[in-house]
């Protein structure tokens, strides 16, 4: 499996596209807004740039893509208005992976851009939108040329499937049930990709430029631990049972393996001081529900079943496509649905969050000779 082929969210406005199925994405990317809010403002109030660059990284597309985008701007305007500077001029990069639906962005940049100019007046500084097709594991912009880099909910992704997996019969992710050499695969991919993603966007960074990245990770020190694998075991289960019912080959199951590393802060941190380009401004936790629609605990048995509803279909958005080149598009109902009916049962039992690690980054300059 070719993952810069495969790995896609569902596009299109469609009942199954991320698009529709993002609130959870949505709920983490307003989390983590102070984060960014604070890097953006250290960031102009120490350059005052008349021109600023911002870039986005694993866009995807639907109403997230253009959410960070549209906060950064007017949080930068609300600063020029105040201090009784012209506003600068905007440069924005929106990447994802070659197959990331950008027509449906590009369709949806004039209403966006005139809601823009309208809650902004006409101080505002103009907005000029690029589309960036191409891996972020290897270089996507000019030496020196962004600004404020952002990215949510992508680094997670690995640019392909750790090698050596062929002892994680019955798992598609880390598992319990996964051999020591299967977790030590998918973190040496991990830190193999996230250095060569440091080592690339330091070169892009302008001096002083900025970064704010949230992973899907995990509080835990264990790689296998539940907070960060159970989603990817509760599909293993639906997939399993429809072996053993003849409706999917064992060996398609056992050959399968989810291109995801979940990091805690501690080897987020490992990374970034060893690649060396960047000080780490804050590094913070968070969690949300599986389930967007509700946060609460305490509810009635039968808002689980639409739980597992909410939380099959988000999955479905992010994970269908990676599933369909696996195993066909003839099963791809049948499997969502005994998903749906493991998480809710799960979720009526238990609570299911997700963890989100969020780093904030400053590009230093190159240090100087001792000598």
């Amino acid at each position: 499996m070719e993952v810069v082929e495969v790995l896609r969210m569902n596009g299109g406005v469609g009942e199954t596209s991320y698009a529709n199925n993002s609130l959870v994405q949505q709920k983490v990317i307003s989390m983590t807004m102070p984060i960014k809010e604070e890097a953006m403002t250290k960031l102009y109030c120490s350059t005052s740039p008349t021109k600023l660059a911002i870039a986005d990284l694993g866009c995807s597309s639907g109403p997230n893509t253009l959410l960070v985008v549209s906060e950064l701007i007017k949080i930068v305007n609300r600063i020029s208005m105040k201090l009784g500077c012209k506003s600068p001029q905007f440069q924005v990069f929106l990447n994802d992976l070659p197959g990331n639906d950008f027509n449906t962005i590009f369709k949806s940049l004039p209403s966006f851009q005139e809601k823009l100019r309208k809650q902004m007046g006409s101080g505002a500084g103009p907005c000029f939108f690029n589309g960036v097709p191409g891996s972020f594991y290897g270089r996507l912009f000019p030496s020196s040329s962004v600004d404020f880099l952002h990215s949510s909910y992508s680094l997670q992704w690995l640019s392909q499937v750790p090698d050596g997996l062929e002892s994680n019969k019955g798992n598609i992710y880390m598992a319990i049930t996964s051999p020591p050499s299967v977790l030590k695969a998918y973190y040496q991919q991990f830190q193999k990709d996230f250095s060569l993603f440091l080592k690339c966007r330091s070169e892009e960074l302008v001096d002083g430029g900025r970064m704010v990245l949230t992973f899907l990770g995990r509080e835990s020190e264990d790689p296998s631990s539940k907070e960060c694998c159970y989603i990817w075991e509760l599909l293993a289960m639906a997939l399993n049972t429809m072996v053993s019912e003849g409706l999917i080959e064992e060996e398609k199951v056992n050959s399968f393996n989810i291109p995801q590393y979940t990091p805690s802060p501690d080897e987020i941190k490992s990374e970034v001081i060893k690649e060396g380009s960047y000080a780490i401004d804050r590094l913070e936790v968070s969690q949300v529900n599986w389930n967007a629609y509700n946060n609460d605990f305490n509810v009635a048995a039968d808002a689980f079943k639409d739980g597992g509803y909410n939380v099959a279909k988000c999955m479905r958005a992010v994970a269908e496509p990676l599933l369909v080149s696996q195993f066909g598009e003839a099963i791809i109902d049948e499997v969502f649905e005994r998903y749906r009916e493991i998480i809710a049962q799960r979720m009526s039992k238990e609570k299911t969050n997700f963890v989100n690690v969020t780093v904030s980054l400053t590009k230093i300059g190159p240090k100087l000779d001792d000598h």
